[in-house]
């Protein structure tokens, strides 16, 4: 039996669990061997008991139960069923967590961690509950992970409803928010997030659209640099231009011709110099400033060679001019003389004969009339910058677009001293125009002078040079400027007086009947017209560059360079409307007659590059009638929103409404505004430009890509956005004259006259520039002008007018 036992007894690793599971099995053999009286087989089993009672207690203990689990039982192929559960539990928890790790090791990393507590001895039960336990756990990170992976996608309704939203208000107010939210079932600071990421991609592809423009800019300014220095590396003769060495071979024929003729002209120049004993040939008269003897020069020499002039005798006329002007400027009564109609100061011209030792410079020569106006007023601009739109060209015909259609600077005489041109003498040519066809345009030529006649106060005078009218066509010549210009005198915070005298004298010519009056009188080309366009554009240059500009007066967009952006594309858009309608000679106006029996201008023009417009065949229509309502009456009608239904036959049958309104003057008639038309089929975005001062009202507007209006509210670049204008310009009749009766009741105590009005429409009739005008666009754009005026007289009650 001994034997049998010590042969039998199994190694601990493979079955000693087994052999020694009952501690009950082994005190019975003890109590047998005791029964046998065997001290030997007695102090063997004893030893063995002692030896099982070991086992049992290291493989229930709580470090080694699992180890066991893990290793002993899958080397035997054994394991209990919810063991099994429990390590594959583990396994896939620890896959998710580690990625690539390998089940085996996820599997003891588990075990070690889980049991790295306290030893103590449990049952194979509390293993099965912690099992379960620990699986909960596993579920529980799980579950965490996924949330922090969850995202929250919008559907497909949500950002169609939010993109409407955006299109209209990209800035949505909390109330806006908060409806959007309701009906979409979204929070509000979901909708709110949006909203801001969207305007972040929009401006974010505009950054990237404008760095291609500059790019593409840079590169064509690169080629254009290139091809300058190659023409400067050129070689030419400087007297006559032909060129000295072979590589010039390739010059294009009509240059060579045009560089002979311009030798041939500088020959005769000399000749004519000779002629008239001035000068000896190939010499020249002194400059009038050592600092710019060579342009001087070569511009004097231009003026005696072809108009027998001398600097001297510029000189002259230019200070005999100011001196007058000066005079005109500050003398009262008895040269200037108020009328007790209107108010307004009437030169007397034979105190003015009589002052001045003027001859009558019109004998033998056509009939001309006399125009003379004087008026005052204040500026909100500083004196050196008034001073500067004089002396330049450019900016002189920018600061009155309603005045002037073409300008430019023949010549200089003299550049003046200093930074600021003082003594500045230049020839200069403009086209003074009205806003309608049915009024002429003035040619005139005439010297500009620019004096500081102390450290506050300036004046500039123009006039005309009768040598230098002899040499012209007659036919240019319907205007000359007697001594006329301004004196300017500088005033606290930015502020400038300015006295302006216009002096005119004019060939008579046949003026249409309805604007004989107010032209006749000298108030279409007077000094009233002139102040007041200046005042109208400086304060429209403060309010653009202001930076405090009140809530109330800035709705609708929410910065500060937006702002400038939309006033700065309103100011283009109402350049491009005054020199459309004009009687420019850049126009060619045919007559038609409207539905209404109204006379209608037509012209054409073809647009092949300018950006700020459509390209294409564009056409313009104008009609000038008379209206029995006064001015303001008038021009409050046509800017208001709320009556735009009334006559615009484009936005009939929809809802017009305000997104944005920009002060630009003191006046709340002076304002740029965003409309939208809403109809059933889509929806318009309208920009309009109103302005009015005492002489002369306008509303002018334009239908806008919504995508480019809404990218310069937030402050891009809108020169190249594409407008097209109409609109309407409003003048008073020029009847002024004190009421009939006298009486208490108010209606009958107004004295204003009817208005002057012009309507004028712009529409592309086809999109290629090389078409032709078809009568279909004819009829289009004459009913458009009928519906529209008959509209206004309906809405006015003026039918009968």
């Amino acid at each position: 039996m001994g034997v049998d036992m010590s042969n039998n007894n199994p190694p601990p690793s493979s079955h000693a669990k087994d052999f020694f599971a009952s501690p009950a099995l082994s005190l019975s053999l003890v109590i047998y061997l005791l029964a046998s009286s065997n001290c030997i087989f007695i102090y063997l089993f004893i030893y063995a008991f002692l030896i099982q009672i070991c086992f049992f207690l290291f493989f229930h203990s709580p470090c080694t139960s699992h180890a066991l689990k893990a290793g002993i039982f899958r080397h035997a192929g054994v394991a209990p069923p919810h063991e099994a559960t429990t390590s594959n539990m583990e396994v896939e928890e620890g896959e998710e967590g580690s990625g690539a790790a390998g089940p085996g090791t996820e599997r003891l990393e588990e075990i070690s961690s889980e049991n790295s507590g306290p030893t103590r001895s449990r049952s194979e039960d509390d293993f099965e509950g912690e099992a379960e336990h620990d699986d909960d756990d596993a579920d529980g990170d799980k579950t965490k992970k996924k949330k922090r992976k969850k995202y929250h996608r919008h559907t497909a309704e949500q950002i169609r409803e939010m993109e409407a939203l955006f299109k209209e208000s990209p800035h949505p107010d909390e109330k806006q928010r908060q409806q959007l939210s309701k009906q979409l079932g979204l929070a509000p600071r979901q909708v709110k997030f949006w909203f801001q990421n969207r305007r972040t991609q929009i401006k974010a592809i505009q950054e990237r659209h404008e760095n291609s423009l500059l790019k593409s800019e840079i590169e064509k300014l690169k080629e254009k640099n290139k091809t300058l220095r190659e023409t400067i590396n050129k070689a030419c003769c400087p007297n006559c231009g032909v060129p000295t060495t072979s590589r010039d071979g390739a010059m294009p024929t009509e240059e060579q011709q045009l560089r002979i003729e311009n030798a041939k002209l500088k020959a005769e120049v000399e000749k004519l110099r000779a002629a008239l004993g001035k000068y000896a040939p190939g010499t020249t008269s002194p400059s009038c400033s050592s600092g710019h003897d060579q342009e001087n020069r070569s511009s004097l020499d231009f003026y005696t060679g072809i108009f027998g002039l001398d600097k001297s005798r510029i000189m002259d006329v230019v200070n005999q001019a100011m001196e007058e002007l000066i005079k005109m400027a500050t003398v009262g009564e008895p040269l200037w003389l108020r009328s007790f109609e209107t108010g307004r100061e009437i030169l007397n011209y034979d105190e003015y004969m009589k002052e001045f030792a003027v001859e009558n410079s019109s004998s033998g020569k056509l009939k001309r009339s006399i125009e003379a106006s004087r008026d005052t007023g204040v500026v909100f601009v500083d004196l050196p910058r008034l001073v500067q739109s004089f002396l330049d060209v450019n900016q002189w015909k920018e600061m009155f677009p309603c005045l002037i259609s073409k300008a430019a600077t023949v010549d200089v005489i003299c550049n003046g001293e200093g930074p600021n041109r003082n003594g500045a003498v230049q020839l200069m040519f403009a086209e003074v125009q009205m806003l309608t066809p049915m009024v002429p345009t003035r040619e005139v030529y005439f010297v500009r002078f620019c004096k500081q006649l102390s450290a506050e106060q300036w004046a500039i005078v123009d006039v005309s040079v009768d040598k230098v009218e002899d040499n012209i066509d007659a036919s240019l010549v319907k205007c000359r400027k007697r001594p006329s210009g301004c004196i300017i005198e500088d005033k606290s915070n930015g502020h400038c007086k300015v006295i302006w005298v216009e002096h005119l004298e004019c060939q008579k010519s046949a003026v249409h009947s309805m604007y004989r009056t107010i032209v006749n009188s000298g108030l279409a080309f007077g000094a009233r017209h002139w102040i007041a366009t200046l005042q109208l554009q400086c304060e429209r240059l403060v309010f653009f560059m202001a930076t405090n500009v009140p809530m109330k007066d800035s709705t609708g967009v929410a910065t500060l360079a937006g702002r400038k952006s939309i006033l700065k594309l309103a100011q283009r858009m109402t350049w491009s409307f005054c020199h459309a309608i004009g009687a420019s000679s850049f126009h060619t106006w045919t007559k038609v007659t409207s539905k209404t029996g109204e006379d209608i201008r037509i012209s054409s023009r073809k647009n092949l590059n300018d950006p700020g417009e459509p390209l294409g065949l564009i056409l313009c229509a104008v009609c000038s009638v008379w209206l029995p309502v006064s001015p303001n009456v008038l021009f409050d009608f046509l800017r208001d929103e709320a009556h735009r239904t009334e006559w615009d036959i484009m936005s009939s049958g929809g809802t017009v409404q305000s997104i944005a309104n920009l002060a630009k003057g003191q006046d709340r008639g002076n304002a740029v505004s965003i409309q939208t038309i809403k109809s059933n089929e889509n929806s318009v975005w309208i920009l309009q430009d109103s302005c009015t001062n005492p002489y002369e009202s306008m509303v002018v507007y334009a239908s806008v890509d919504i995508t480019g209006i809404q990218s310069a509210m937030t402050g891009c670049d809108s020169s190249n956005l594409a407008i097209l204008p109409s609109g309407f310009s409003i003048i008073p009749d020029g009847l002024e004259s004190r009421p009939l009766v006298i009486t208490s009741r108010q209606e009958e105590k107004n004295t204003e006259g009817g208005s002057l009005f012009t309507m004028a429409f712009q529409i592309l009739t086809n999109a290629s520039p090389t078409a032709k005008l078809t009568m279909e666009s004819v009829e289009s754009v004459n009913t458009l002008v009928s519906c529209t005026l008959r509209n206004i007289r309906t809405s006015l009650q003026c039918e009968d007018g």
